[in-house]
């Protein structure tokens, strides 16, 4: 993926336990050491709090949960490149690292809320490389229908046929346990796309929504309609 493209993120395996592995596999592809990196450690001094189980917890006396930490802040380390552009902070109040290795693949964590955080801190160096920098050129445009994927199969090809040439895919989506089903369209040119919105839906027996699932329902008659198709 690094060679095929310009921006790789990981996301997970950065903790402190044996299973997280992510900084050594990533090292160990490219055969970069890994190094203790002490502004990141800094970092964890300064803004990490020892977990309420851990209360002598001492950064200046060695133990076990001390090894541990310090796994997390062991980062692949490419001697040739300056430290500024291996290592990222983008929250001022957070320690972790975003660590990029190979110029493009950025290991960031697997906690929701930590990669949300990291991303949203990227945005200032990631939206200038965007041809659509307000991200307007990707369109969604989402459909729910009660029929099986079997039922609409014939009509979402023919679909795709008449509109992929035109840079926009088709897809169907199985939602399992539930009533309808989703089809969507995904391309750039958004008044073609909204000037298919009637003969879509027409096509597919369904409504344009939103969101998936906003119009669920547990009426007996849709949930009869599903196991018919």
């Amino acid at each position: 993926m690094s060679k095929n493209y310009d921006f790789v993120v990981t996301s997970g395996g950065i903790g402190p336990t044996h299973d997280d592995i992510t900084y050594q596999s990533i090292a160990k592809a490219f055969n970069l050491p890994l190094q203790l990196h002490e502004t990141t450690v800094a970092k964890m001094k300064k803004y990490s709090r020892p977990h309420k189980s851990q209360p002598t917890f001492d950064w200046n006396v060695p133990s076990p949960a001390l090894t541990a930490k310090l796994r997390m802040a062991q980062l692949p380390t490419d001697s040739n490149i300056p430290d500024e552009e291996q290592v990222l902070y983008v929250k001022e109040d957070l320690w972790v690292p975003i660590s990029v290795v190979n110029g493009n693949i950025h290991i960031l964590p697997g906690v929701p809320r930590l990669f949300e955080a990291l991303i949203e801190g990227m945005k200032p160096r990631i939206l200038p490389r965007l041809k659509d920098p307000e991200g307007r050129g990707m369109y969604r445009v989402l459909f729910s229908t009660p029929l099986a994927e079997s039922a609409v199969a014939e009509y979402l090809t023919s679909l795709a046929a008449k509109i992929e040439p035109k840079g926009i895919k088709v897809g169907s989506y199985p939602r399992w346990g539930k009533n309808r089903n989703i089809v969507t369209l995904v391309g750039n040119d958004r008044e073609y796309m909204d000037s298919l919105e009637a003969e879509v839906a027409q096509g597919v027996q369904g409504v344009r929504v939103q969101k998936e699932g906003e119009d669920d329902t547990d009426d007996e008659t849709d949930i009869k309609k599903d196991k018919d198709a």
